[in-house]
């Protein structure tokens, strides 16, 4: 009997109100393994870019890549169509699910290139079709299929860049949209006793927990890190105070920064593009409504605005600190000019490259003690109040005050960042290739 290698994509079967593909992909995984396939990775979720217009509710698409006996393929296809029909969210205006079935072991780089470019740019249907017909693919969609685009995209992107891992805890459905019953100490106890192998449990700035979604969807938490090993510890280490039904662990994308790309200068900046630019601080910051922060930068090419929400929090701080002339690296995704707003990188990340002078103008000081003069009014002069002594043709001398922004890297506040963002504590942790070999109970049931 002849062994084959099949990779399973899926995406956009959820919506706001219900669903998540994720637990489309761990109720596949229970499924398929009655089938007696042989998962040769872990699933795969797989973010694409944050910033496309039509994006699911987390941008994210699942890849299941298996071993199987080609007796039981028809099967295998089966139970995934039948089990998207079934928990997908098809009356919702706006979900358009995708399958993807590639039955080769060795992903072509067209596919590769493909994934890619739907991680950091914006990719159409048409060439996802084109490609899955060049390379003998097969794709079942729903409505509008627009998640054939997505289910192609995870079969590309096998992670053999950076990566890391997610456990995703699943609740039972009779507890859908109720508050989640979890200790949040324990979770911030957990953070304390797993650093920096974990990250994104918790915002120290608000205080609050971060691994519990607040939605109507499935997931009761998920913690993400760096090996499944740390992750089943860190899950152990959390009180649960109501039922689990399944719980899998993933391999993913996030926290690596793959959505973001550099561009050599700013007139190449382009909508909906996550980017990292460099430039000068051309007009400083200011505060508009909702406390959010814009500033501009010019590289000689190009002027672009910079903003940094209110949500962000630290980076916002850090923002507000910049003058005319320092020199930064920005990161963050190009929102499309509007009737009231010019084209914008809405900012992730700060790096300070380098910090212009910061000069103000001050009354000298008393030639005798030392002491800052006081004026005595327009044209009258200068007078030291120590001394008595008047000045009458002294001027304002220039003073350098020390800046309140050192260099190097500022990220916005972990609640408000992105599934792709790298955090500040994977930093040096990155990852250069894979080996992957799963642990026994990667999974449950």
């Amino acid at each position: 009997m002849t062994e084959k290698i099949m990779h399973i994509g899926l995406d956009d079967t959820d919506s706001p109100r219900k669903g998540c593909t994720t637990y489309i992909a761990a109720l596949l995984v229970e499924k398929l393994l009655k089938l007696k396939v042989e998962f040769i990775d872990y699933p795969n979720l797989i973010r694409l870019n944050p910033n496309v217009p039509w994006k699911t509710r987390g941008n994210g698409a699942l890849c299941l890549r298996i071993k199987f006996n080609e007796n039981v393929e028809d099967l295998i296809k089966e139970t995934v169509i039948n089990t998207v029909e079934e928990h997908a969210d098809l009356e919702f205006k706006g979900t358009d699910p995708g399958i993807v079935f590639f039955k080769k072991a060795k992903i072509p780089r067209e596919i590769k290139d493909f994934s890619k470019m739907a991680i950091t740019g914006i990719v159409k249907l048409e060439e996802a079709l084109k490609l899955l017909r060049r390379f003998k693919g097969e794709a079942l969609g729903f409505k509008k299929c627009r998640g054939i685009i997505g289910g192609l995209a995870a079969v590309g992107e096998n992670l053999r860049g950076d990566y890391t891992y997610e456990i995703l805890v699943y609740r039972t459905p009779e507890n859908y949209g109720s508050k989640r019953r979890v200790d949040e100490k324990s979770i911030i106890e957990m953070d304390e006793k797993t650093r920096p192998y974990t990250f994104n449990n918790f915002d120290p700035e608000k205080r609050r927990v971060i691994i519990t979604p607040r939605g109507p969807d499935p997931v009761l938490f998920g913690i993400r890190g760096e090996n499944p090993e740390i992750l089943k510890k860190a899950f152990e280490m959390v009180k649960i105070y109501e039922p689990v039904e399944r719980w899998v662990i993933f391999r993913t994308n996030q926290g690596t920064d793959a959505h973001l790309k550099h561009v050599e200068d700013l007139s190449q900046i382009k909508p909906y593009s996550p980017v990292i630019a460099k430039g000068k601080v051309a007009v400083e910051p200011r505060i508009i409504p909702r406390r959010h922060v814009v500033f501009s930068i010019e590289d000689g090419k190009a002027r672009v605005d910079c903003a940094a929400y209110e949500p962000t929090g630290s980076l916002r701080k850090a923002a507000m600190k910049l003058i005319k002339g320092d020199y930064v690296e920005v990161y963050g995704s190009v929102r499309s000019p509007s009737k009231n707003n010019p084209l914008t990188i809405n900012l992730e990340k700060i790096r300070v490259l380098k910090l212009a002078s910061k000069i103000v103008y001050r009354n000298p000081k008393c030639p005798k003690c030392g002491k800052r003069l006081k004026s005595m009014g327009k044209n009258k002069g200068l007078r030291c109040e120590k001394c008595g002594l008047r000045f009458k043709n002294l001027k304002k001398v220039e003073v350098k005050v020390k800046r309140e922004i050192k260099r190097g890297l500022y990220i916005t506040s972990p609640r408000s960042q992105r599934h792709l963002t790298k955090p500040l504590r994977r930093y040096g942790m990155e990852k250069k290739s894979a080996h992957i070999k799963l642990i026994d109970d990667w999974h449950f049931p």
